[in-house]
């Protein structure tokens, strides 16, 4: 990772795929993502790790299968939520979001969900930032 600051603004406005994280800098052995949400994404879940959600700009829903029955909870700006590892979730954002995650290197941003995957959501450990963005 390089060793200047990296504006947010900056690197969510280099990219529009939605759903398609983007790696801004890594912290020990983990990836800080971002990336810009709108509609639903698939339920999965992450057999190894917590997974930590910020909500940057606008507001996301993520629902949580747990023991206890489903539930939703609502992040709005500025709102952090962390979803404990092995719990199925769907984060989905009806009117849009920029989001920012941090994952162990490596972890999918599909869990455990299977190939079938719609069209708007990419499979992916996360994309580097282009150098346009820093």
């Amino acid at each position: 990772m390089d060793d200047i600051p990296i504006s947010l603004g900056k690197a969510l406005a280099s990219f529009d795929e939605l759903w398609s994280p983007r790696i801004v800098t890594r912290v020990n052995d983990h990836d800080v993502r971002i990336a810009k949400v709108r509609g639903d994404h698939v339920w999965h879940a992450h057999a190894e790790t917590d997974e930590f959600f910020l909500v940057l700009d606008g507001e996301l829903e993520i629902a949580l299968r747990e023991p206890a029955g489903e539930r939703s909870v609502h992040l709005s700006q500025g709102s952090v939520f962390t979803v404990p590892r092995g719990v199925e979730h769907r984060p989905s954002a009806p009117s849009g979001a920029a989001i920012l995650l941090l994952e162990p290197r490596g972890t999918s941003s599909v869990g455990d969900h299977g190939p079938d995957l719609p069209a708007h959501v990419d499979a992916t450990t996360g994309h580097a930032l282009g150098r346009e963005a820093r």
